[in-house]
């Protein structure tokens, strides 16, 4: 299985952290956030990992580990920095997409690898509670995902009007068939340049806009659900608040970073 970590963002709202260093170096209990996934991946065996750099992407530390470029990282969003390592996506070679600002314990890992589905995402269930401790008001941030028949994803990524448009909450980590990277590739080279995604153009497409293309397709994308177990670092008073916690003893009430020793 190939990995693919996407690194490339200025992580502006996590300033003045992120000043002089990409937003995945920055650390939480002592260690960068990118060295806690680095460590869970290792710990199921997956050590052909690619991350796509942009800002400060001289700053990033991480042994044998293979380090590329998005050299529009300013201009772009997720889904043109994934494609920057189109290379390394191997057809018939499972592939896995991680955002570099999510820690993660082995189980949310291990639900994702044990999924079959042609795209697979990982869900929390119990998002809520992370959220409500992180924010006012979680439909200020939270993204709709909606489900069928269990654990089939038909809706991702859009701006919830109430609680019950959000069946749990897409993480950031996305599995894809060997069998479907392929398609996978031939469609983000199909898509129409010139459209508008989600409020986005082309190049700042966001990622549950690309899942939910192929959601609209026909494409099985299900949910690996995992119930907590993570967090997302995505501002200056999420990680204060994570480091106060962990300074309390009180972090493993939203992850346990012990298990990943």
């Amino acid at each position: 299985m190939k990995v693919i970590i996407l690194a490339a963002g200025q992580g502006t709202r996590l300033q003045p952290y992120t000043d002089n260093i990409p937003k995945c170096m920055v650390e939480l209990a002592g260690k960068p956030i990118l060295h806690h996934q680095l460590d869970v991946l290792r710990s199921a065996g997956l050590n052909e990992i690619l991350i796509v750099g942009g800002y400060c992407a001289d700053r990033l530390n991480a042994k044998d580990v293979e380090i590329i470029l998005n050299p529009k990282f300013g201009k772009t969003n997720m889904v043109s920095t994934l494609f920057c390592a189109e290379d390394w996506m191997q057809e018939d070679e499972d592939l896995l997409i991680a955002y570099s600002d999510i820690i993660y314990e082995p189980k949310v890992l291990k639900s994702l690898l044990e999924c079959n589905a042609s795209i697979a995402i990982s869900v929390d269930r119990h998002w809520q509670s992370l959220w409500e401790a992180r924010m006012d008001n979680p439909l200020n941030d939270a993204e709709t995902l909606k489900l069928q028949d269990g654990n089939r994803v038909i809706e991702v990524g859009k701006k919830p009007q109430s609680l019950e448009d959000i069946q749990g909450q897409y993480m950031g980590l996305i599995k894809v068939r060997g069998d479907t990277v392929k398609q996978f590739r031939n469609t983000w080279h199909s898509l129409d340049r010139e459209a508008n995604y989600d409020g986005n153009d082309f190049d700042n497409m966001y990622m549950t806009s690309f899942i939910q293309y192929f959601i609209d397709a026909g494409v099985l994308v299900e949910a690996a659900f995992t119930d907590g177990g993570w967090i997302e670092v995505d501002s200056t008073e999420d990680l204060d608040f994570y480091n106060e916690l962990y300074i309390a003893n009180t972090l493993d009430k939203f992850i346990n970073l012990e298990i990943q020793k």
